[in-house]
């Protein structure tokens, strides 16, 4: 094997020429793919939907819009939202920041790139424009520009496009600001450019005159352990000239200024009034929050001596301990013997509960704040007087969204958390969130030409209001989910699992209905297990009822869905211990050999022998040790234990390192230090088939970088093997094997999914009806033989496995090989109709081969010795299948009927003999298969 230098280490930026490289690849690859003939069938969820990032209706006829979804593409409605129609499936991305249509000419802009800027906004590839209602794509560029916010279309002039970009999420660029094309976007001019670290997140133009508009620039920096939100160069910007050229104007205005700045929204109701939205990130004047409740807060142990914490009243501190969730050991009494002795400090009842989620949510910033200016800019001023608490809670980042109505000055709406309005011009507010609302609000129209009627987009999708958001109407046909993780279980009827980002934990027969026909009876096949983002599902296989899962950052619970009882089991750390750290989407494994036990990873690796019940930790910490920010980090990412030797565990980190213990945890190995390193492990995988064997992917997306990193070692991770081979620039997220064949491998990578048909020596692209979207996870279920693709942006796929299982180095190694056909029954109503309305029924079958080279085959189906009939393909290289519609040619029935006297060949109603009952041969040159209809 190769063994790779620690030195290889890439956190560079991948280049925008490599990614358009690696696009038209992929392209290349899925014509020419050995397996595009097989199709994957999108299986839902739609009831739970995904982000959506950008709405546009059209004024003259309001039941005509557009959606772009953050990773779900783009969809068109001309039906109020009954149905919806994608129409970006044919482009590279999925991803989307902002869209724009000009209604007069039909023309479509997509600004690619999600602009929020969360652990899942996915980069784009610039601009995109259709001219034939989204039939085709051209980049007009932009290609560096990962996430663009917002585009203008001037009304006068289609071919005079404003742009805001904010530029890569987790590196530098030169390629943000704010553009302007005049010629529909065959050439860019930079017209605002602050620096590489501040880009434009909002830019809008007053309604009666595109030559005003103002532009809020954002300087943000992500890494994959802190998020920084706010700085100096956050401001307000305007033009007149229509953005040619920019003034900056919130400076000495009484907009905020200064290092707390954050992301700023805008809404223009003419040329001198505009709104600003917000993001403070100033920390509240000391006094102003003081507490009102006598009850103990972990505030008050930070700088409690010992003392006075041995005077405090048993019932009053049993009573913190307890709502906080310490473990029952932990009450007055055995706590201040604790102190007493020096075992712990009172500051460590404050530390015992800092884990990363609460740090998370415990800012005590200013938050959301609305600023107006009725004078252009000249001078703003603050709407409110009081905090407008709950609307952003801690992450502002994640919103800045806000509305004006054009009809009414005094009419704003602030999208958050909740979705609030005010009609007084920002000095009071009230929710318009609802029940069948979603939380995290991301986009709103408001009808300029009729107040109340409102379209609002959010992490949940979308929503239709005529009374201004006291009613609302949930329009989720799309199948647009943003899977975290995915299962499937054992039984015959299997059911299907999986985490969504912010929508929770759902479960549904495998081969549920994906239509409106729950609404009938009120009872939707996919149900909902958990809240909060969903996360990774375990079940036992000895009692199907039993189901591991959470919700983020390690909040793991045992359901028991017979009885309904659900049992939190996240481990927790002992008081004056440092917290364990959990990441977002912390891993859990339960094992094959004992059902009994779960490994569940934090910075070290836990284990219960009780179904969660008690936890052991088994490790020390497993990674570099954390960094200083305000994102969980230095935390296990992926568990894997061998089906061949209980206590042979691999585990990945997000900072780079794997390690593998062959005891149970007794001591541990690094295998990492010959990979690249501080990547994202992704996955670590122990193989079903080889013992030695295990298979890692790395993943650079948090510096941007874009690289393919997959590498499979047979000696327990000693030495490693790049496997990536031909597989197009994209981050990998997960590798499976097949659960039959060795030989067969699959990826999931934020550009779609591959196939190895020869242990990652070279791979095929993977996937007829699956858009370029990004896999996070994919499940073999070894019973059905089915793959389950989790999609972050396009909710789950199925396809079947059988055949593909079958393609073995033997099998490619043939001219031609027919695979196994199934039976079929007889049926009277072959050729009938139920009705005069309806078409007669056809049966058919299908003739699955494989042929070893793109020509034309002949299909020769037998009875015996007699040809029934015979059909004429264009057979691709790879899997094809033939569609047979069990009938007679003319002379295969004479023939038939001249070898078996008896025969009594009935027509169908639609004229056609089909063929009786019996026993059939296929051939295809010297390949052969059967089948029997019954």
């Amino acid at each position: 094997m190769v063994c790779f230098s620690a030195s290889l280490v890439a956190q560079t930026p991948t280049s925008s020429s490599i990614i358009q490289n690696s696009l038209d690849k992929k392209s290349k690859m899925m014509e020419s793919s050995m397996v595009k003939n097989i199709e994957f069938t999108n299986i839902g969820p739609t009831v739970m939907s995904g982000r959506v990032s950008d709405v546009a209706v059209n004024p003259e006829n309001p039941t005509e819009f557009y959606v772009g979804y953050a990773s779900g593409g783009l969809w068109h409605t001309n039906n109020n939202g009954t149905t919806f129609t994608p129409i970006l499936d044919n482009s590279p991305t999925q991803n989307i920041g902002d869209i724009a249509v000009d209604w007069k000419s039909g023309t479509i802009w997509v600004g690619t790139g999600e602009k929020n800027s969360s652990r899942s906004s996915y980069a784009g590839i610039g601009m995109l424009k259709s001219i034939d209602n989204g039939k085709t794509w051209q980049n007009v560029g932009l290609l560096d520009s990962h996430h663009i916010s917002r585009i203008l279309i001037n009304p006068n002039n289609a071919d005079e496009v404003i742009v805001g970009v904010i530029g890569h999420l987790y590196s530098a660029n030169e390629e943000r600001g704010i553009f302007k094309t005049t010629d529909g976007g065959k050439t860019w001019t930079k017209t605002l450019y602050i620096n590489q670290d501040t880009g434009i997140i909002d830019v809008a133009f007053a309604p009666e005159n595109f030559n005003v508009m103002y532009a809020a620039s954002w300087e943000r920096e992500r890494k994959a352990w802190n998020f920084d939100g706010d700085g100096n160069n956050s401001s307000i910007y305007k033009s007149t000239d229509a953005g040619t050229s920019w003034t900056k104007i919130a400076d000495n205005a009484g907009f905020p200024t200064g290092n707390g700045v954050g992301r700023i929204g805008l809404a223009v109701f003419n040329e001198n009034t505009v709104y600003a939205l917000h993001d403070s990130q100033f920390r509240r004047p000391k006094g102003k929050d003081k507490k009102t409740s006598a009850a103990l807060t972990k505030e008050d142990f930070k700088t409690m001596s010992a003392t006075d914490f041995l005077k405090l009243e048993d019932k009053k501190l049993n009573a913190f301990l307890k709502n906080n969730g310490f473990q029952e050991k932990y009450r007055a009494q055995n706590v201040k013997q604790m102190v007493r002795v020096g075992t712990v400090k009172p500051a460590d009842l404050a530390s015992y509960l800092e884990d990363a989620n609460a740090m998370l949510f415990d800012t005590q910033v200013i938050g959301a704040e609305i600023f107006k200016t009725t004078n252009g800019g000249k001078s703003w001023k603050k709407t409110h007087d009081n905090y407008l608490d709950g609307v952003y809670s801690s992450y502002g980042y994640y919103f800045g969204e806000i509305r004006v109505d054009l009809q009414d000055e005094n009419g704003i709406y602030v999208l958050g958390v909740p979705i609030i309005k005010s009609k007084d011009g920002g000095k009071t507010f009230t929710s318009i969130s609802r029940e069948n609302v979603h939380s995290d609000h991301q986009a709103l129209w408001v009808n300029p030409k009729k107040s109340g009627h409102l379209l609002n987009g959010n992490d949940g999708g979308l929503n239709l209001s005529y009374d201004d958001g006291e009613n609302w109407i949930k329009l989720n046909d799309p199948a647009v989910g943003q899977f975290y993780a995915v299962y499937a279980d054992t039984q015959k009827n299997y059911k299907v699992y999986g985490g969504l980002q912010d929508n929770g934990v759902w479960v549904a027969d495998n081969n549920a209905r994906i239509n409106k026909s729950w609404q009938q009876s009120g009872q939707n096949p996919y149900e909902s297990i958990m809240g909060g983002d969903g996360m990774q599902v375990q079940v036992d296989e000895r009692n199907q009822n039993i189901v591991y899962t959470g919700y983020q950052f390690g909040n793991y619970f045992r359901i028991n869905r017979e009885t309904g009882k659900n049992t939190y089991i996240q481990p927790k750390h002992t008081l004056g211990e440092n917290p364990y750290r959990f990441n977002w989407q912390t891993p859990i494994h339960l094992s094959k050999h004992n059902q009994d036990i779960l490994y569940l990873g934090g910075n070290k690796l836990h284990r219960s022998l009780n179904q969660g019940d008690d936890w052991e930790t088994i490790s020390g910490d497993l990674t570099t040790g954390g960094k200083k920010g305000n994102v969980a980090y230095g935390t296990l990412t992926s568990i894997s234990e061998s089906p061949f030797q209980f206590g042979l565990i691999y585990v990945g980190s997000d900072d780079g390192y794997i390690n593998v213990t062959k005891n149970g945890g007794g001591n541990w190995t690094r295998i990492s230090d010959n990979l690249p390193q501080n990547l994202w492990v992704s996955r670590v995988i122990a193989s079903e088939h080889k013992k030695e064997r295990v298979y890692a992917t790395l993943n650079g997306y948090r510096f941007d970088d874009f690289t393919t990193y997959i590498f499979m070692s047979d000696d327990y991770g000693q030495t490693w093997k790049n496997i990536s081979s031909n597989i197009p620039t994209s981050p990998v997220n997960v590798i499976k094997e097949d659960s039959e064949n060795e030989n067969i491998l699959y990826v999931g990578t934020d550009n779609g999914l591959y196939i190895s048909f020869n242990q990652g020596s070279s791979w095929e692209a993977f996937g007829n009806n699956l858009p370029n979207v990004a896999v996070h996870d994919v499940f073999v279920q070894p019973i059905a033989k089915d793959l389950i693709v989790g999609t972050h942006g396009r909710s789950l796929y199925k396809t079947n496995l059988a055949n593909l299982q079958k393609m073995t180095n033997e099998v490619l190694l043939k001219n031609t090989h027919v695979f196994a056909i199934d039976n079929v029954r007889k049926s009277g109503n072959w050729g009938r109709s139920w009705s005069q309305w309806r078409e007669a029924y056809t049966p058919e079958i299908e003739i699955p081969f494989y042929s070893n080279s793109s020509k034309n085959v002949t299909v020769d189906i037998y009875s015996g010795d007699v040809k029934v009939n015979a059909i004429n393909i264009a057979a691709d290289k790879g899997y094809n299948k033939a569609i047979f519609d069990l009938s007679f040619s003319k002379k295969g029935k004479r023939d038939y009927e001249k070898a078996n006297k008896k025969a009594n060949i009935n027509k169908a109603a639609n004229d056609i003999y089909y063929l009786p009952k019996g026993k059939y041969t296929v051939k295809i040159g010297d390949a052969e298969s059967e089948f029997e209809i019954k």
